[in-house]
C-alpha cells in the first residue's frame, strides 16, 4: 500500500526512532529534517523531526500515516542530526531528549486541550448554574480552550465544571497542535495597484475634495515615497509612520482602504536588533599577542584543537577578534562559546563594534521567537556569520562553521546538569567542529586538568601569553587569617580589618571594589538558639536559605518557600537567628558600613533578566556604582578599568566541598576572581579571607602557579583513579519510597559489580539526600581509557534494564551522567 516511510524522532524518553507511513500526497515533497505533525497513542499528537526516509515497512505493528508537514524546507541539517546521534550514544539518552534540548521552544510545538460541545447530547438530569453557563458559551463558541472559558464565565477555574460535563457526555475534548514560533509583523500602506495610474490618481483627488482628513492622509503618503511620480507609486510606508504623521486614531486610513485607494498589508519583520552599528577598525596586536596569535595558526597546520593559556587580562580576546576576522573573510561561520550569559553583555558590545550585524547572540535570556528567528537566519543564510552564544548554541544549524571559540573552557557550567542530555558543551563542541572539519581554540588563565593534561600528551595545541596587556602587573594577593582575626576580637562583621581599610582606601580614591561571596540570599539557614532546630525544605533533604528583602525562607533546589516563621517550630522558642552570609548580607552590610558608597550586587535573584544583566554591568563599567557584591557571575571574563580592590570574603567553603574537583575548582575561582583587580593602569589588590592561609591551593593562587597546582591534582588523579586517566559514570537512583530507594540501588549496585567488580563505589547518600520528594541514591563506575565505551555501555544498559524490570522497582528511576562535573 505505502512505498515510503519515515523514522521519526519525537520528543518522548523512549530509547527508539517510530516509523510512519508517508501518504502519497506528501511523499514527493517530504525530506529528512523536516517537523512533521504524527499521531502516537490513543489521542496524542506529537511534532516530531523525519530522521530518515526508506522501504522498509514495519512487521510486527500496524503503521500509522504522518498527518501534517509543517515545513517547506528542513529546519534541521543532516550533519545536526548526525550530531544528535552522538551525543544520544555518548551521553546515554534518546534522541527525543537531544531534540528536545536542541530545538528551541517556538520551533517545538505544543499540544493544547480544545472543549467542544457534543450536540448529539441530550440532557437527562438538571444542571448546575456553572454548568449552564460554560454549556451556553460553548454552544455559542463550539470548541474553546479551559483558559478561555475561565476568562469568559468568569469562573476561577472551570475545569471542575468542565470535568462533570465531560461525564456527563455533554462536552468531548481534541489535541489541538498550535505552532509555538509566530513572525512579527508590521502593518504597511501603499497606493492600490487601481491607483498606481496617473489619471486613476487624479480620480481619487477629485473623489476626496470633500474629505480633507483623507485627502491629508493621501498627499502625507505622497510626500513619504518621494513624490507623486509613476516610479513612487508602488513604494510603501509602515502604518505607524502615517498614523504619526497626520492621522493619530487611524480612521482616515481605515476610510482610504475601504475605499480601496490605499492597500493594507502584514510585512514580516525582525525581532533581533540589526542596528547601524559604526564598525571600527581592528586593534593591532601587541608583540605578545602577535607572536602567540602567529603560533595559533601555526599549529592549527597539525592540530585541531589549540589551547590558549594566558593569564587575567592579557588580551586573549584581541587575539579571538583576529582570528574570527581571519574566518569571516574565508566566508566561513564562527560560534564563540561563553560559560554564562552574564559575559554576553560585554563581550557582544566589543565584537558588535567589530562585525556589526554579521554578529548573533543566542541563549535563553533571549525569548522563544528571538531564538527562532536566530535559527532561521544561519540556516538562510542571511546575516549571521559570528555566534555568541553560552552551551545550547552549540544546537545550531550551522553549514560552514570555521573555527569554535571556546572562552573560560574550565567552567563547569559548560555542563548540562538536568534534564537529559546531560552533555558538557566544550567536549561536544570539540566533536562538533570535527564533524565541519572546523578548529577549536579553548581560552582560559586557568585550564582544567583534563585539557591541560591534553596538552601535555600531545592531542592537543598549547600557546602561552605570560604578561598581561600593556605590562600591568598580577595582582597583589594578601590573605587575611579570619580566625585570628575572630580570637583577637578584631573582626565583628564579615569583614577583616584589612579588607575594610583597603575597600575606604579604594573608593577615596574614586577607585571600584568587587567583592566575592559564592553563596547567594542573606543567610546559608536560620537556626533557634534554644533547642538548635534548623527550618529544612518540606520536598528536599536541604536547609532553607534566609532571603531578608522578601522575609522568606526558600529552598534552592525545588524554590519552596515560606514566611519566616516568628517561633521555633520545635521549642516555640522566640531566638531565632540567621547563621552564615550570603550575597544579601553583605550588601546590606556594606551599605551600613559605607553609607556613602553605591552599592549594586549581582547574583540568581537580582540577574534573572537579559535586561537585569546589562544594567548591573553597564552600571558598574560607567562608574555609577562603587561597590559590586556578587556570586561565581562576577568571576571571569568580565573586564573592568577602574577596579583596584578585590575581596574574597570565605574562601573555605569552596575548599571543603566533598568532591574530587574541589581543589581545581577552589583554584580556578580564586584565580578568576583576583584577576578583576587592576586590569588598566595600575596593579590592583585581593584580599583574601580564610582560616587556612597555609592551605596549598591557596598559596598556587597566591604565587600564581598553575603548574604546581596541576602537578600535585594530577599525582592524585592518577593514585586514585580520577579523570583524566579514568572516565566516570554516575547514576542517581531515585524513588518516592526512601527504604525502596536504597534497595532499587542496592540491587543495581550489585549488578554492575558482577560485571564491573572494584570499579564500581557506592551506592551512597548524596549530601542532600532528598530532592522534591525523591529519595537518591549515588553510585558511581571508573572506566579505564583504554575501555571499549560501547561495550561499557552496553552492559550498563542491561544493568538499568534488569533492575528497572524487577516488580517491586518499576516506580524507580536511574538517571545516567557520563563525565559528570
Amino acid at each position: 500500500m505505502y512505498k515510503i516511510f519515515a523514522d521519526i524522532i519525537l520528543p518522548v524518553p523512549l530509547p527508539r526512532l517510530f516509523t510512519y507511513a508517508v501518504p502519497w500526497d506528501i511523499a514527493e515533497n517530504l525530506e529528512v529534517g523536516m517537523r512533521v505533525i504524527v499521531p502516537f497513542g490513543k489521542k496524542k499528537f506529537y511534532s516530531g523531526v523525519v530522521y530518515q526516509l526508506h522501504d522498509n515497512e514495519p512487521q510486527d505493528y500496524e503503521v500509522k500515516e504522518i498527518g501534517t508537514v509543517l515545513d517547506e524546507t528542513p529546519v534541521v541539517t543532516i550533519t545536526q542530526l548526525n550530531f544528535w546521534q552522538w551525543i544520544a550514544d555518548y551521553y546515554m539518552c534518546t534522541l527525543g531528549e537531544v531534540y528536545k534540548a536542541a530545538l528551541p521552544a517556538g520551533l517545538k510545538l505544543e499540544s493544547e486541550t480544545k472543549i467542544h460541545y457534543n450536540t448529539d447530547w441530550e440532557k437527562d438530569e438538571a444542571l448546575t448554574q456553572k454548568e449552564s453557563q460554560i454549556l451556553d458559551i460553548l454552544q455559542e463558541k463550539k470548541v474553546a480552550s479551559i483558559q478561555e472559558l475561565n476568562n469568559l464565565s468568569e469562573i476561577k477555574n472551570a475545569l471542575p465544571t468542565v470535568k462533570r460535563l465531560l461525564d456527563k457526555e455533554a462536552l468531548f475534548v481534541s489535541e489541538k497542535l498550535k505552532d509555538g514560533f509566530k513572525p512579527r509583523t508590521q502593518k504597511i500602506i501603499g497606493i492600490s495597484a487601481k491607483y498606481q495610474k496617473e489619471q486613476m490618481l487624479q480620480n481619487a483627488f477629485s473623489e476626496l475634495s470633500r474629505a480633507k482628513k483623507q485627502l491629508e492622509v493621501l498627499m502625507t503618503l505622497l510626500t513619504l515615497i518621494g513624490g507623486a511620480h509613476p516610479e513612487n507609486f508602488a513604494k510603501t510606508i509602515t502604518r505607524d509612520l502615517l498614523k504619526k504623521k497626520c492621522d493619530p486614531t487611524g480612521a482616515a486610513i481605515r476610510q482610504l482602504v475601504q475605499k480601496g485607494i490605499l492597500e493594507e498589508t502584514d510585512e514580516i519583520i525582525s525581532r533581533l536588533n540589526q542596528s547601524d552599528t559604526q564598525i571600527k577598525e581592528l586593534h593591532p596586536l601587541t608583540s605578545e599577542q602577535e607572536k602567540a596569535y602567529t603560533e595559533i595558526k601555526a599549529q592549527y597546520r597539525e592540530k585541531d584543537a589549540i589551547l590558549l593559556h594566558g593569564v587575567t587580562s592579557s588580551g586573549k580576546t584581541e587575539i579571538y577578534i583576529h582570528l574570527i576576522e581571519e574566518q569571516i573573510k574565508l566566508g566561513n561561520q564562527v560560534l564563540y562559546l561563553l560559560p554564562e550569559i552574564a559575559l554576553t553583555t560585554q563581550i557582544t558590545q566589543r565584537l558588535k563594534a567589530v562585525f556589526g550585524n554579521k554578529l548573533g547572540v543566542y541563549h535563553s535570556k533571549y525569548s522563544d521567537a528571538e531564538r527562532v528567528e536566530v535559527w532561521d537566519d544561519i540556516l538562510k543564510k542571511n546575516n549571521y556569520q559570528v555566534i555568541i552564544g553560552v552551551r545550547s548554541s552549540i544546537f545550531l544549524p550551522f553549514d560552514k562553521l570555521g573555527l569554535i571559540i571556546i572562552d573560560e573552557e574550565h567552567e563547569n557550567t559548560y555542563k548540562q546538569f538536568d534534564p537529559a542530555p546531560r552533555y558538557h558543551a566544550r567536549d561536544t563542541a570539540i566533536v562538533l567542529a570535527a564533524m565541519h572539519k572546523a578548529k577549536v581554540l579553548l581560552g582560559t588563565a586557568t585550564p582544567s586538568i583534563e585539557t591541560y593534561y591534553n596538552t601535555q600528551i600531545g592531542k592537543f595545541g598549547f600557546v602561552e601569553l605570560f604578561n598581561r596587556y600593556e605590562g600591568i602587573q598580577m595582582p597583589e594577593i594578601i590573605t587575611s587569617n579570619v580566625r585570628e582575626e575572630r580570637r583577637k576580637k578584631r573582626m565583628v562583621t564579615n569583614f577583616s580589618p584589612i579588607l575594610i581599610d583597603e575597600v575606604k582606601g579604594a573608593l577615596a580614591k574614586n577607585e571600584q571594589v568587587i567583592l566575592f561571596q559564592n553563596r547567594r540570599g542573606f543567610s546559608p539557614y536560620i537556626e533557634c538558639n534554644q533547642c538548635a532546630w534548623v527550618p529544612k525544605c518540606d520536598y528536599c533533604d536541604v536547609s532553607m536559605t534566609y532571603h531578608k528583602h522578601n522575609n522568606q525562607l526558600i529552598c534552592h533546589y525545588c524554590g519552596h518557600s515560606y514566611f519566616l516563621p516568628r517561633t521555633c517550630k520545635a521549642c516555640e522558642s522566640h531566638e531565632l537567628e540567621t547563621k552564615g552570609f550570603g550575597t544579601e548580607k553583605i550588601e546590606e552590610d556594606v551599605k551600613l558600613m559605607l553609607p556613602e558608597a553605591s552599592v549594586l550586587r549581582m547574583d540568581l535573584d537580582t540577574a534573572r533578566t537579559r535586561k537585569a544583566h546589562e544594567k548591573i554591568i553597564n552600571s558598574f563599567q560607567s562608574g555609577e556604582v562603587d561597590i559590586l557584591i556578587g556570586t561565581q557571575m562576577i568571576s571571569k571574563g568580565l573586564d573592568f578599568d577602574n577596579v583596584s580592590i578585590v575581596g574574597i570574603l570565605n574562601a573555605d567553603s569552596m575548599l571543603n566541598y566533598p568532591d574530587f574537583r574541589a581543589f581545581e575548582r577552589s583554584f580556578q575561582l580564586m584565580s578568576q576572581v583576583s584577576g578583576r583587580a587592576g586590569r588598566k593602569n595600575k596593579q590592583g589588590k585581593v584580599i583574601l579571607q580564610t582560616t587556612n592561609p597555609d592551605n596549598p591551593v591557596i598559596l598556587d593562587v597566591i604565587n600564581n602557579n598553575f603548574k604546581n597546582h596541576y602537578n600535585e591534582q594530577l599525582a592524585e588523579r592518577e593514585l586514585f583513579k580520577y579523570p583524566p586517566f579514568y572516565r566516570l559514570v554516575y547514576f542517581t537512583v531515585r524513588h518516592k519510597n526512601n527504604r525502596l530507594a536504597e534497595q532499587v540501588a542496592d540491587y543495581f549496585t550489585n549488578y554492575l559489580r558482577s560485571i564491573f567488580d572494584s570499579r564500581v563505589i557506592g551506592p551512597q547518600e548524596p549530601p542532600v539526600s532528598k530532592i522534591q520528594n525523591w529519595h537518591l541514591r549515588k553510585v558511581m563506575v571508573k572506566i579505564e581509557k583504554g575501555a571499549s565505551l560501547k561495550k561499557v555501555k552496553e552492559l550498563i544498559n542491561q544493568a538499568i534494564v534488569a533492575s528497572l524490570s524487577h516488580p517491586a522497582f518499576k516506580a524507580a528511576q536511574i538517571q545516567i551522567d557520563v563525565d559528570p562535573m
